[in-house]
């Protein structure tokens, strides 16, 4: 189970991640992984100055929290160390039926480095031992993230408003 708190994880070059429950001290780091979600849409937006983007992405971290915290009250929202250094954020939901990956980010420097893969791993574990199904959704023009949930063996269920529906189930699993 992918749980805060817990033993390490080992990514597939032996590197260490773990999760620990984000507080309100994580706040800013939280705030630039979220940043670093939308950098390349930013830069595109020269009219503003740093500081505008900053406010920006402060303001849409909050909305998404807070718009997560309402549909999902029992969320685990944990923040990815990878060898002592903050990498990223993971929140799940969880109900009786399914496990949602509610948002998966890393900083940068940490992608690519199998520390999502071993995460949601961690999460198709879980789901399977449950007998659940994991869902989370992508963004449409995220081609990268489509062929990265692809190949763990998930699988569009629904477009809508610009996001993919994925799902994986154990039923559908072919290890």
């Amino acid at each position: 189970m992918l749980t805060s708190g817990g033993a390490p994880f080992e990514t597939a070059g032996g590197r260490a991640v773990s999760l620990r429950p984000a507080t309100e001290d994580d706040y800013e780091a939280l705030v630039r992984v979220y940043a670093s979600t939308r950098a390349d849409e930013l830069a595109q937006v020269t009219w503003w100055d740093d500081a505008q983007k900053l406010a920006f992405c402060r303001s849409q971290y909050d909305a998404q929290k807070a718009e997560y915290e309402a549909r999902f009250p029992g969320a685990q929202y944990d923040v990815i160390v990878l060898e002592g250094k903050t990498a990223g954020r993971v929140w799940v939901g969880r109900d009786e039926k399914e496990i949602r990956l509610l948002d998966i980010a890393l900083l940068p420097e940490f992608q690519k480095q199998g520390v999502g893969a071993v995460l949601v791993g961690a999460l198709m574990d879980e789901a399977r031992s449950e007998g659940k199904r994991l869902r989370h959704m992508v963004f449409m023009l995220n081609v990268g993230a489509r062929r990265f949930y692809e190949r763990l063996g998930f699988r569009v269920t629904e477009e809508f408003a610009g996001y993919l529906h994925m799902e994986w189930t154990p039923e559908g699993d072919e290890t």
